[in-house]
């Protein structure tokens, strides 16, 4: 279990576990911090340990260059020439070789220690002043509430009306310092993911970049490098989503906190301080509990906390609530106070302040108090108003015309769906598209309507639907499978999930996914790829019912889940399920992560297989058909996440190979690649050269007997991407024939299609 996010509307209760939860921040970014001043420490000493070597090779270089045989006689034979010259030009090779390692320690300087360094100033740095601050205002706003509420009621009323507007005004003060102080630690727990690790995917990009004759590991690393550039970038532009809306939210509860409050309508909680009566000459203390009043059962849970202790929360207190009555400043020489008849405690009375008059009056209708107030203020979750929009005939004749007229002037339009129309425009288009009685709109009339105000006067419809297209009851099981789980079943859940949609729902859903595919066909000219299309829909087909921090940390699994009805669209919709999982709950297999399958080969050659096991025909034969041709790549699944798993690390994944992937800029220089389609892969790496030599040698020093079984089958069950001419690319359910033992530890050798190869064996089931 991750962190938990912090909720704004828990500024406003500021209870235990919310104080617990900014711990808990807190702490982790403390490890942040140590984290990377011990990386900066070490990568000096790697530095100066570089710098040392260089200077030890410049040395011996210096000394090659400088020594010159001597040669008997008045002329040098070809060979005394070759020889006396050799020294020279290893030295001059040295000296280069030192040159760019000096570029390389001062790229490491720019890409890898400042931008830590900065990184662990400007922010981690920043945040520490930050809680320090917030614990000041908090000790100030506690303070100043104690004293207010120690203040004898008969005092004149401009007094009283003036400490009470001082503590209201420190009071928005420390509610203002807590909604800020939350987002930014919730903004920096997302941050460091590629503020941390972009730099070092820099470092290790220069450093492959010098070590020229490691170029096989850089090859072997270059897949590896491009997923994490996709993961980079997806994370930086789902923050830079996720802030937005964060920041929205936070605007919204800034602006009307009381209708944020209010999160359960079963249960009521808060601040109560609590008169605690002692034997006489003691008399009595008030003491400050939080307080969670459960409705239906009547029964008020107390926790001692004190946030002046050290945060440690006391022990927990029940009572039953026979009645609540409002304590009169005549009776009682405090405000805002509460008489509690207990049930399991006959006849007493328990007493209990709240912390301002408005607090006051929501304890007294929780509890039923004599004193009735007006009902709790409602949230509205449409955030579109003025628009009847509904999904009947009307709506979906429009859906469809819209579309017609997208696809005939403006397929091919840059930032299709990004781009937004003037909103009266739009408004005006909308209503008049679902107005039944207004005359038939002419939509490819494109002087009167333009592409950009029909594609926002779409996306506007949806939004403005009473429920979202996939409605609010299956929002978390459609949210489920983009979590985890293998490609295959997530489709497959998906699949029935868009299954149990209503007929309506899924009509629209499927004529929207058949159009944002063709858009996506269309992405060397739109530049609207199919990642980019779930950015724009995912929150406008899906939504939660309650609009919370949680619900936009998950914005990222609803563009996943919009991907991959994009990309299989055709399937998803045309056919039913064949077999859907029994609960949502049920364990998902996944396929073998690319270092499982790397240990089964890590003592075999960097061949990948035997050239005296295959004949010659047969080895064209897979290198015809196992790799395809950037051009051949399909365009539909270009640049999607879709089916790789939000947890699986970068190293489980290999970047589709596609010429238009856009690179915004060089890793080196601290920039990201635009963001690609990740997918399961095989491991494997080595020139052909170096694999029939390594190969070679193996078949040499140990011999085995290849172990021969006629007519043997095999099924995948898991799909696989070949990485070398010698391995076979499948999909799950795949047959092969012909399956063997490989001599290759962990691999067996079979024919697909026609062609015959390598397949890991962990990947595969015998028939």
């Amino acid at each position: 279990m991750g962190l938990h996010p912090l909720e704004f509307s828990e500024c406003y209760l500021d209870s235990p576990s919310f104080r617990d939860k900014i711990k808990s921040h807190e702490a982790e970014l403390d490890k942040t911090n140590r984290f990377i001043k011990e990386l900066y420490k070490d990568g000096k000493n790697l530095i100066n340990a570089t710098k040392q070597l260089g200077m030890a090779q410049r040395k011996f270089a210096q000394c090659l260059g400088e020594f010159q045989f001597e040669y008997i006689g008045d002329a040098k034979t070809d060979d005394e020439k070759c020889i006396d010259e050799s020294l020279q030009e290893f030295s001059a090779f040295l000296k280069n070789l030192e040159d760019q390692r000096e570029l390389m320690m001062r790229n490491i300087t720019e890409t890898l220690m400042k931008p830590l360094e900065k990184f662990r100033k400007e922010q981690l740095g920043a945040l520490r002043a930050e809680r320090k601050r917030y614990e000041k205002e908090t000790e100030k706003y506690y303070s100043s509430l104690e004293k207010l509420l120690n203040m004898s009621s008969k005092k004149k009323e401009p007094q009283l009306q003036e400490a009470d507007t001082q503590v209201e005004i420190m009071r928005k003060h420390f509610q203002e310092e807590s909604l800020d102080y939350v987002c930014k630690l919730q903004e920096i727990q997302e941050r460091k993911k590629f503020e941390c690790v972009e730099p070092m995917l820099a470092f290790f990009q220069t450093v492959f970049t010098f070590y020229h004759q490691g170029f096989e590991l850089a090859k072997d690393f270059d897949h590896y490098k491009r997923a994490l550039q996709i993961n980079i970038q997806n994370t930086r532009n789902r923050f830079e989503g996720t802030r937005s809306e964060v920041n929205e939210l936070m605007k919204r509860i800034r602006e009307a906190p009381q209708e944020y409050r209010q999160t359960s309508p079963i249960s009521f909680e808060g601040y109560l301080y609590v008169q605690e009566k002692r034997p006489p000459p003691f008399g009595s203390s008030w003491v400050k509990r939080y307080c969670t009043f459960v409705k239906e059962q009547k029964i008020l849970h107390m926790v001692t906390f004190d946030h002046r202790s050290g945060g440690k929360i006391g022990e927990t207190e029940s009572i039953t609530l026979k009645s609540c009555v409002r304590k009169t400043t005549d009776v009682l020489d405090r405000r805002f106070c509460l008489d509690l008849d207990i049930t399991d405690r006959p006849g007493t009375v328990l007493t209990v302040q709240a912390l301002s008059e408005d607090d006051h009056k929501f304890w007294m209708q929780a509890m039923g108090g004599k004193e009735p107030i007006g009902h709790y203020l409602t949230r509205t979750y449409s955030k579109e108003r003025g628009i009847d929009a509904q999904l009947d005939d009307v709506g979906f004749s429009f859906v469809k015309n819209s579309i017609s007229a997208i696809e005939r002037r403006g397929i091919n339009d840059q930032g299709l769906y990004r781009i937004v129309g003037v909103s009266s425009k739009v408004q005006k288009l909308l209503s008049l598209m679902i107005d039944e009685k207004s005359d038939e709109v002419d939509l490819s009339a494109s002087e009167d309507w333009d592409v950009k105000t029909i594609t926002s006067a779409l996306k506007l419809y949806l939004r403005s639907l009473p429920e979202p297209l996939m409605t609010y009851e299956l929002y978390k099981e459609f949210i489920s499978p983009a979590k985890g789980g293998s490609p295959e079943s997530r489709i497959q859940a998906v699949h029935c999930l868009v299954h149990k949609l209503p007929e309506r729902n899924r009509q629209v859903l499927g004529l929207l996914m058949k159009h944002l595919a063709n858009v996506a066909a269309h992405s060397k000219q739109n530049l609207m790829t199919v990642a980019n299309l779930g950015v724009v829909f995912g929150p406008t087909l899906m939504r939660p019912q309650e609009e919370t921090v949680a619900a936009i940390m998950d914005l990222k699994f609803q563009n996943i889940v919009v991907e991959i009805l994009i990309e299989h669209h055709e399937k998803i919709f045309t056919d039913a399920p064949e077999s859907c999982p029994l609960s949502p709950d049920a364990p998902v297999l996944s396929a073998p992560t690319r270092q499982s399958k790397k240990m089964s080969r890590q003592n075999r050659p960097l061949a990948v297989y035997n050239p005296q096991a295959l004949d010659i025909q047969n080895v064209s034969a897979v290198g015809d058909g196992s790799s395809p041709a950037p051009d051949e790549t399909s365009m539909g699944s270009n640049e999607s996440v879709s089916s790789q798993s939000s947890s699986a690390s970068a190293s489980e994944v290999n970047m589709e190979k596609s010429d238009h992937v856009p690179l915004n800029a060089s890793l080196s220089s601290g920039s990201n690649s635009g963001s690609g389609t990740a997918a399961a892969s095989c491991s494997a790496s080595g020139s052909s050269g170096e694999s029939q030599t390594a190969a070679t040698k193996a078949t040499s020093d140990k011999e085995r007997q290849e172990e021969s079984v006629t007519s043997r089958k095999a099924r995948a069950v898991y799909p696989c991407e070949a990485e070398h001419d010698s391995e076979l690319s499948f999909h799950v359910g795949d047959i092969f024939n012909g399956v063997t033992q490989s001599r290759e530890p962990g691999w067996l050798e079979g024919e697909l299609e026609g062609k015959r190869g390598l397949i890991p064996e962990n990947y595969v089931e015998m028939l």
